[in-house]
């Protein structure tokens, strides 16, 4: 026992020397951000302050808690430190929330005002950026909250369950985890999101609506169509949703518009699809799966047995 305490004490001790390190690291760059824009923008009005609030957000905050954090590590006060901390780690899922219309802002701001243009480039030039851009350090706050996921953990398990600091750090972690698991909807929903609009625009025309709230977007690939009276092979780009699948065709290459888009064919709605794998349970070449709806029957195959087996339980997930 007395030895297994030590081993605790040992990675503990490890693990909070090298959160205090990393968290000094961060605050210096978040220090960065603070002093070499926020501060001066603020004095000197280059930027509306709607626009400066926009761009910096929950910024000020995360840098003062944090600063906080760094004080209480230094003088050993963990438990004060985490604490404090729980407090404040809503402000990262605040910032995640915020950052799309961050980033977009200080897109929009460099294009239209010369001064802040200028600006940015002459601080960014400072030494103390070592060639890092503004863009390079807005999403630290996101980063760092992956870190003190694990930093957290691996406290908490070299915590003995009797000491008091046990459940404090219980706490933060579920804390932690929490808006951890918060910032990664924001990201997916965002990850979604752009990858419906790119499909929506590689649609010929507006007729197909890719664009619907609740769709999430699964894969997408080659795959031939098996016609049912015996013509040849039909090779179609499928795209598949969490409740449809579509079929296209690309259009001709010397069409004035949409040479590089596709036309779509078909939009198969999932919630009645019934879907079997005809061959392609074998190491034989690629396979053949079958799609069952109300009014049709679908064949696609492909000559790649891993492509094919992927295809397969991507369809069964989406039915179900």
């Amino acid at each position: 026992v007395e030895e297994q305490r030590a081993r605790w004490e040992r990675k503990r001790r490890r693990t909070a020397k090298e959160l205090l390190e990393t968290e000094h690291k961060y605050v210096e760059q978040l220090d960065l951000v603070f002093t070499f824009f926020v501060t001066i923008l603020k004095a000197k009005g280059t930027l509306k302050p709607a626009v400066l609030e926009t761009i910096f957000g929950h910024l000020e905050s995360i840098y003062s808690a944090s600063h906080v954090l760094s004080l209480h590590l230094e003088r050993g006060n963990l438990a004060s430190g985490l604490e404090n901390f729980c407090q404040n780690v809503e402000l990262y899922g605040h910032y995640a929330e915020n950052l799309e219309q961050a980033n977009k802002t200080l897109k929009e701001q460099l294009r239209k005002n010369k001064s802040f243009r200028r600006f940015k480039k002459l601080q960014e030039n400072r030494p103390q950026f070592q060639g890092r851009k503004l863009e390079d350090l807005l999403p630290l706050p996101l980063q760092r909250l992956h870190q003190y996921k694990h930093f957290f953990r691996d406290l908490l398990e070299n915590t003995s369950p009797d000491s008091a600091e046990y459940q404090k750090l219980a706490k933060v972690v579920k804390s932690v985890s929490e808006v951890s698991r918060w910032v990664q909807d924001i990201i997916d929903n965002r990850e979604n999101s752009l990858q419906l609009l790119r499909v929506q625009k590689l649609l010929k025309g507006q007729k197909t609506q890719v664009l619907t709230p609740g769709r999430w977007y699964i894969r997408e690939g080659w795959l031939l169509v098996v016609p049912s009276k015996g013509e040849e092979l039909k090779r179609r780009m499928f795209f598949l949703f969490s409740d449809i699948l579509i079929a296209t065709k690309p259009c001709h290459p010397l069409h004035p518009l949409n040479s590089n888009k596709l036309a779509c064919q078909a939009v198969y709605p999932l919630h009645q699809c019934i879907v079997d794998k005809v061959f392609g349970h074998t190491q034989s070449q690629g396979g053949l799966l079958s799609l069952s709806f109300p009014h049709k029957t679908l064949l696609l195959m492909s000559s790649n047995q891993q492509d094919i087996n992927d295809w397969y339980r991507s369809l069964a997930a989406a039915v179900r």
